[in-house]
């Protein structure tokens, strides 16, 4: 089983995530803030992230940084409300960008998208 680490300040999105993914059967931890992912990033070693860009304090842009420094495999979804950031050169750390919404379909489709083609490899 897979576990993948959600990175959102908003309360309401970290419950969403972990309830249907859980469902769909991975593990999930949940951190509320960059500080926070980063601590259960190096207790946990999760197969994936996903992490929102604009948070109080480390933003997810630095987050992932922070984690290329130490790990370069482990694949990372930067997930976001606004879709503007896609231009922007620094999220291109990422593996994958996409922008929030309440159908989570697409990103199911991304997280075992590249959760495959990690175990490929």
């Amino acid at each position: 089983m897979a576990t993948i680490l959600f990175t959102d300040d908003e309360e309401s999105i970290r419950l969403l995530y972990r309830e249907e993914f859980e469902e769909a059967g991975y593990e999930v931890v949940v951190a509320a803030s960059g500080e926070e992912a980063l601590e259960k990033f190096t207790e946990t070693q999760p197969d994936l992230l996903v992490v929102d860009i604009k948070m109080p304090g480390m933003d997810g842009i630095e987050l992932v940084r922070r984690i290329r420094e130490s790990n370069t495999d482990v694949p990372v979804i930067l997930c976001t409300a606004y879709g503007e950031y896609r231009q922007n050169l620094e999220t291109w750390a990422s593996d994958d960008y996409i922008v929030k919404s309440a159908n989570l379909e697409g990103l199911f489709k991304k997280v075992a998208e590249l959760l495959d083609r990690r175990a490929s490899h």
